[in-house]
């Protein structure tokens, strides 16, 4: 498989050319001419071009000095927030980024221009679904403090999604108590999914006596939904649960969500009796790991 991948590698960096010093016979390598379309037309702030192409601040800075040694970009503090400094095209910067995209799309056709109708569908299909998977396998686990800003916009958004389906809205004073010191190790753990520095995902565990444990704050933003990180959490949560001596996980949900209540199910929980009380709870699940 390992190999498999390298070659794809090789093949992709080779057809689209990455190994050229002058990238689409511009004056400029891939990384500043990757940079230069990431900014775009509408300018980008130097924070999320960092985060979404995953690059170092140090490297990301040299790109950016020299595309605006060259005249092409200006980098200054936004208009938005002067603590944050943005990154603009100049008219040269935009004259360029519209020939880098013309001849992208050549290069696009000349990929597609040699096979037949039938080979085209393939290709495009399945370059859709290498994509997602390489975004899902850009996505990082790590356990985090309740506290942090991650933690917190994560909640945040799991409240906001249960008020909108849940039967008359959400409440979270009324649910169960699930306090950040519950969620803190010892008695517990939270774990967060980022992409591109935004969290995209969190799980919780509450540890029980007698070797028990409680998944909780179970959340996957929509932007990376059917990528399998719902599962991956859930799995992870388990491994770590098991490495904490616990031999048995139990969780609880409601009734309407239903892509959860299958996801558990087709992970090996068995619905069981009521465990606790909650207005928010139809269905409570236990899995021996």
């Amino acid at each position: 498989m390992v190999r498999q991948v390298r070659r794809f590698n090789r093949t992709v960096t080779q057809r689209v050319g990455a190994l050229n010093d002058k990238f689409l016979a511009t004056d400029r390598p891939l990384g500043q001419a990757r940079v230069l379309w990431e900014i775009g037309a509408g300018g980008s702030d130097v924070r999320s071009l960092r985060s979404r192409l995953d690059l170092d601040s140090g490297y990301l800075s040299r790109l950016l000095r020299s595309l605006e040694n060259d005249g092409l970009i200006v980098v200054a503090p936004s208009d938005a927030d002067g603590r944050v400094r943005a990154a603009r095209l100049t008219e040269l910067g935009l004259a360029e980024w519209t020939e880098l995209d013309r001849r992208s799309d050549q290069v696009a056709g000349s990929i597609l221009g040699p096979l037949a109708e039938r080979q085209r569908t393939r290709l495009v299909a399945a370059m859709a679904e290498v994509e997602r998977l390489m975004v899902a396998s850009m996505v990082r686990l790590s356990v985090l403090d309740p506290r942090h800003p991650h933690a917190r916009a994560c909640v945040r958004a799991y409240f906001t999604e249960l008020a909108s389906r849940f039967d008359g809205g959400y409440d979270p004073s009324l649910d169960i108590s699930v306090s950040d010191e519950e969620m803190t190790q010892p008695a517990g753990l939270f774990l967060v999914a980022v992409l591109h520095d935004e969290p995209v995902g969190c799980g919780a565990l509450k540890f029980r006596p007698d070797a028990q444990a409680e998944v909780k704050r179970m959340w996957v933003a929509p932007l990376v939904r059917g990528l399998g990180l719902g599962r991956r959490l859930l799995t992870e949560l388990e491994r770590r649960a098991a490495a904490q001596n616990v031999r048995t996980v139990r969780l609880d949900t409601n009734r309407n969500l239903s892509e959860a209540i299958n996801m558990y199910r087709t992970s090996g929980y068995s619905e069981v009796p009521a465990f606790n009380q909650g207005p928010y709870i139809h269905h409570w699940f236990e899995k021996v790991i």
